[in-house]
């Protein structure tokens, strides 16, 4: 039996995320429902999912919001849907990594058409870089994002979970810098409490384990004054 195709729909209005999640139930795919921006980044934490569509004005966590967590994990098709018209809007949504512009209203029809079209782009890129899910670096450390496992010499490492997180964050985004509150928001979901040294600790423990102790990092930099990023030279 072929597995369906997971969606998420993150959308407070009860009656078009109804109308949206029974089309595409009837279209053949598995649809999950959240109604606030935090409970939509719970449910995308908690399984896979092939395509997300994303409300931009809800509680608790705008579209935007939402759309900056999710492409900081995955390449997954990001479909925006809002009755926000504005350039400016489209052009924030889009800059933060979503794929594609729904404004309300519109025909089921074009949402059909908007969907398959992503998800036959997304099938081939997953295809394409299925193999290529272990990534190898200098000074010996592989990381398999797939199955989640880190390397060094050969040899897989025991990280915590939010060692794991945070490393895999950091690599998936290489040279990008995050400074200590959004790793913490992101990793641990709560706001960053002023004076919180709970990044610190994780990254010193990390590096220990990493074998990145000395004066020249080899994978985490911290950039003084704000925060960390992955220098790691990817090989190949």
């Amino acid at each position: 039996m072929v597995e369906k195709e997971k969606i998420l729909i993150v959308e407070d209005d009860y009656e078009i995320a109804r109308i949206m999640k029974d089309h595409l139930d009837r279209d053949g795919f598995q649809v999950t429902w959240a109604s606030t921006g935090v409970e939509g980044w719970e449910d995308f934490k908690a399984d896979d999912y092939s395509l997300v569509l994303v409300d931009l004005m809800m509680p608790e966590m705008d579209g935007f919001a939402l759309c900056e967590k999710i492409r900081l994990e995955s390449d997954v098709p990001i479909l925006i849907v809002s009755a926000k018209n504005e350039d400016e809007s489209k052009i924030l949504g889009l800059g933060l990594g979503a794929d594609d512009y729904l404004t309300k209203p519109f025909s089921l029809k074009e949402l059909t058409a908007r969907v398959h079209s992503h998800l036959r782009r997304y099938q081939r890129y997953t295809k394409k870089h299925y193999n290529e899910q272990i990534f190898h670096y200098k000074h010996e450390l592989a990381i398999d994002f797939l199955n989640e496992a880190v390397f060094l010499d050969e040899k897989l490492l025991f990280l915590t979970a939010k060692e794991r997180e945070i490393l895999f964050l950091l690599a998936k985004n290489p040279f990008i810098t995050f400074d200590k509150a959004k790793i913490y928001e992101h990793i641990w979901q709560v706001m960053n409490i002023d004076g919180n040294n709970t990044v610190t600790v994780h990254i010193k423990s990390l590096r220990t384990k990493l074998e990145d102790t000395g004066k020249q990092a080899k994978f985490i930099q911290t950039v003084w004054g704000v925060g960390y990023r992955f220098i790691g030279e990817q090989l190949g």
